[in-house]
Order: structure tokens, then C-alpha cells, then sequence
């Protein structure tokens, strides 16, 4: 280690969560090492010492009852005592993390259902800050409180919107509804189609993210031979209303051909696509905010009459008045009064102006054939 270098190590087998992890800590300044299994790791912590270590308690998948995470802090504790040490898990419990504050030396414990990105980061920097690790600075009754962050948006934030989430992962829930409520959304969290139906049958909501598969991630992409259908995804289903309710909507999935990608836009109109394997934070916020702008341009059209979103949509395709008069089976005297009208409610002077309105508010959704 270079005598300026700050290292860190991200022991976690899942691989977005790594990235997650990885964006975070090198925004920090930090060098970032990585393991996803217990063998890579210890061979790690041997070959050289690290100011932080962020570790999964565990490294089998899914199985809840693995802790290759607790080997690893306690090879930690022997080998690199002065490492700073967090577990950030989603199967841990309170009797858990207590454990490992007290036998193993780590900082605080965190739940990947709860992560709170600004929160991580204060940790960082007390990483980087302190003269040396922080041993046993969490008393017992103070665990339940550190292992259940808050991410809940102070009151008398304004919002910048309402989104609808339907995510059946509570990884995913938890990192998507920090990074909205963070650029000041606010949330309304699903796990289910129809949880998500529900909320859109009652509510008004400016943009959704919907993953296409909401049974668990039990649906195997490499077995599928045909299309999409809404037998096979859930979230898929979903697309429909958001559609019908014209709210622009992110995919946000991990289970996708190109194909079906593809397909996905066509048939559905959604604004994005973002995959699982490749999800970057930073081009999230921002279609998000794209798509905000988009969904603000809608709402700005509801003050027009059916006919004069019709002659607006025309006039975007570059109609004169004579074609749009033709299109429509009305007077040219009609098309110049339904324009005077749109102008007026839109307040614009300009038939540029008046088609970039409707083009920005049918910016990502397309029609089916």
C-alpha cells in the first residue's frame, strides 16, 4: 500500500451489491478490493492490511443459514486489527449483530433492507478519519436502533414527485427507495402485481419502476424460447396500466433478453430499461429526472380538450392546417381556433413551442401497432 493510498475491502457474492459498494467507496477516494467467496476473502485480508472492510454475513446465494461472513470477521480481528469493520446483510438478526460487536470488534451492523446511502457514506468518512478502528463503541442497547436505519424522508421536504416501486427484492426496494427519497420522491414501496394494482387504482403517481419479474427471481432467462407473455411476468402485466394511466415507467429487472427488451418497448411503451447486472446510480437519478420532466409535461397537457390534443399531436408530426383540417374532417377556420385555444392554456406563441410540448410529454412512450 502506497503511503497515501486508502484501501478498503467489499467481501459480498452478490453482484450488484458489489457494485453498489465499489461506486460508493471510490467516490470516497478509497482503493477497493473484492471478494464473493470465503476462500478469495481470507486470501485477501492475508496479502495485505485495509482501513475499512465491508463484509456479507452470507456468501452462499441465498441460504439464510450460511455465515461465512462471521469466519471472515474473526480472520479480520486476528490478522488486520486495525481494519474497521461493518456487516451489511439481509439475513442477520438482532441476536446476530450483537454477536459480532462484541465478539468480533465491528463497527455497527447494517440491513440491506434498510440501507441508507448518505448514512453509509457518514460511516465512510468516519473510516477515513479515524486514527484506527473503533472497537466495542456500540453498546448492546444501541444495536436495535443502528440495525434498523431510517430512510424515511424528513417532513416538510418538498416533494419532486410521486413514483411507484414494485420490487419484490428488498435489496432492490431498499436501494431504489434511498436513491428516490434522496432527490427528494416520494415512495409508495410494492412487492407484489397486485399490491402495485392497487395503489394504481387509487392513487396518482408521476413515475413507476417495475421489475418484470415479481415471483422472487425463480424465472431462469436461459430456459426461455418465447416471447414475454403475462403469464410468464407479473411486473410485465403491471406495464399495462401504467401505460393506460400515460405514466412514464422504468424497468428495472434482472430478467430480460434483448429480444424481450425489445419487446418490452414496443408493445408497452415504457421510458427506460435499466438492467440489474449493469445498474449504475448515476445514470438512475438521472432518468429519473428525465423522466419527471416528461411526466410534468403530461400533466401540463391535461388542461386541453380531446380534440385539442388531437390537433396538438398533429401539429407535432409537422401537419400544416390544411392537412391537419383534412386529417380531422373539420373546417380550416376550426384548426386556427383549436391552435388560438392551445396556445392560450399552454401559454405559448409559437408552433415549434406548441410540438416540443407534445413531444416532451410523449417523450418514451410509443405506440403499438
Amino acid at each position: 500500500m502506497t503511503k497515501n493510498e486508502v484501501r478498503a475491502l467489499i467481501i459480498e457474492d452478490e453482484r450488484s451489491w458489489q457494485q453498489i459498494l465499489h461506486e460508493i467507496l471510490t467516490d470516497a477516494g478509497m482503493v477497493v478490493d473484492k471478494a464473493d467467496n470465503l476462500k478469495s476473502a481470507l486470501s485477501l485480508i492475508q496479502s495485505r492490511p485495509h482501513r475499512l472492510a465491508i463484509v456479507d454475513l452470507s456468501l452462499n446465494g441465498d441460504d439464510p443459514h450460511n455465515q461465512d461472513g462471521l469466519k471472515i470477521m474473526e480472520t479480520l480481528e486476528k490478522v488486520d486489527p486495525e481494519c474497521m469493520k461493518l456487516l451489511l446483510t439481509g439475513f442477520a438478526t438482532v441476536e446476530v449483530a450483537v454477536s459480532v460487536l462484541k465478539d468480533y470488534g465491528a463497527y455497527t451492523c447494517l440491513r440491506k433492507e434498510t440501507f441508507n446511502r448518505a448514512q453509509f457514506r457518514e460511516l465512510i468518512q468516519q473510516a477515513l478519519t479515524s486514527g484506527g478502528k473503533t472497537k466495542g463503541n456500540k453498546l448492546d442497547k444501541e444495536v436495535g436502533q443502528e440495525f434498523e436505519l431510517d430512510i424515511t424522508p424528513e417532513s416538510g421536504q418538498t416533494s419532486n414527485g410521486n413514483v411507484l416501486v414494485a420490487e419484490d427484492d428488498a435489496g432492490w426496494r431498499g436501494i431504489l427507495s434511498e436513491l428516490l427519497t434522496d432527490n427528494g420522491y416520494q415512495v409508495c414501496l410494492c412487492t407484489s402485481f397486485g399490491e402495485a394494482l392497487g395503489h394504481l387504482r387509487r392513487e396518482k403517481f408521476d413515475i413507476a419502476l417495475v421489475d418484470l419479474s415479481l415471483t422472487g427471481g425463480k424465472i431462469n432467462v436461459n430456459e426461455w424460447d418465447h416471447p414475454l407473455t403475462a403469464q410468464d411476468l407479473e411486473g410485465y402485466r403491471l406495464l399495462t396500466s401504467t401505460r393506460a394511466k400515460g405514466i412514464p415507467t422504468i424497468v428495472v429487472s434482472g430478467v430480460a433478453t434483448p429480444k424481450d427488451i425489445e419487446k418490452t418497448y414496443q408493445e408497452q411503451g415504457i421510458f427506460a430499461f435499466m438492467e440489474k447486472q449493469s445498474f449504475n446510480r448515476n445514470s438512475f437519478v438521472e432518468t429519473i429526472k428525465a423522466a419527471q420532466q416528461t411526466a410534468r409535461a403530461r400533466s401540463e397537457l391535461d388542461v386541453l380538450t380531446e380534440r385539442e390534443r388531437e390537433v396538438l399531436d398533429l401539429l407535432s408530426q409537422g401537419m400544416t392546417n390544411k392537412e391537419i383540417a383534412e386529417t380531422l374532417y373539420i373546417s380550416g377556420n376550426t384548426v386556427k381556433r383549436h391552435l388560438k385555444a392551445i396556445f392560450e392554456k399552454l401559454d405559448i406563441h409559437t408552433r415549434s413551442a406548441a410540438a416540443a410540448k407534445a413531444l416532451g410529454a410523449s417523450s418514451g412512450m410509443t405506440t403499438s401497432d
